[in-house]
């Protein structure tokens, strides 16, 4: 029973990933370049630090992670569950009560690195937005940001990234990848309907040439 229903994940998943949202949109040409990034389970938006339609440094400022001084130039940011990004800084250390516990639902947490000139790859893909595009990706995100009063800051895994209390609830339903392609539909990207897993937003995103 339990490997059936395993399997019948797998295969709603690649089903719901395959369904498309946006159908109708082409990459423009120019435009605010941002990278979709992933490490084979989490994905993250990579976005630039400023641009003309959005200064990030006020919502996720430097001084807020252990080593501000350097000249960063982009912000990856990604949306998950509570308990599995405060107490898993490796996947190693994922117990499995925590993974159940995030399927069943946790609360959300924001997830901002802080990048020097990423490198685009196969595990960063990059992808162009027209200025409204980005702007809508920007209020999309932006709805995920409390204001500093209500927030609480919790230290990161490195000396460049940092995590913040965030609205949303996770569950199998609602992942950080559902987040990642929610949040590119918002702004008009074609991407899978549902897609709790990374390969179901990746498969969507060109890779790096």
């Amino acid at each position: 029973m339990i490997a059936f229903l395993v399997a019948g994940f797998f295969v709603a998943t690649w089903v719901g990933s395959s369904v498309s949202r946006n159908t109708a949109w082409v990459e423009p040409a120019e435009g605010v370049e941002i990278m979709v990034g992933t490490n084979g389970i989490h994905t993250e938006l990579v976005l630039p630090l400023v641009t003309p339609i959005k200064d990030w440094r006020a919502d996720f400022p430097a001084s807020d992670i252990l080593d501000p001084a350097r000249a960063y130039t982009h912000v990856a940011v990604s949306w998950g569950e509570r308990e599995v990004f405060l107490n898993t800084p490796t996947w190693s250390d994922l117990k499995l009560s925590t993974a159940v516990g995030a399927a069943i639902g946790g609360d959300g947490l924001l997830h901002v690195a802080h990048y020097v000139r990423p490198a685009p790859g196969p595990e960063n893909r990059p992808l162009m937005l027209t200025e409204p595009q980005y702007a809508r990706l920007v209020a999309a995100i932006e709805a995920q940001v409390l204001p500093p009063a209500q927030r609480i800051r919790h230290r990161g895994y490195a000396s460049w990234d940092v995590f913040y209390d965030a609205p949303g609830r996770y569950h199998l339903g609602n992942t950080c990848n559902q987040w990642t392609s929610d949040t590119l539909a918002a702004a008009g990207v074609r991407i899978g309907s549902w897609t709790p897993l990374p390969g179901g937003v990746m498969k969507w995103i060109p890779d790096a040439d």
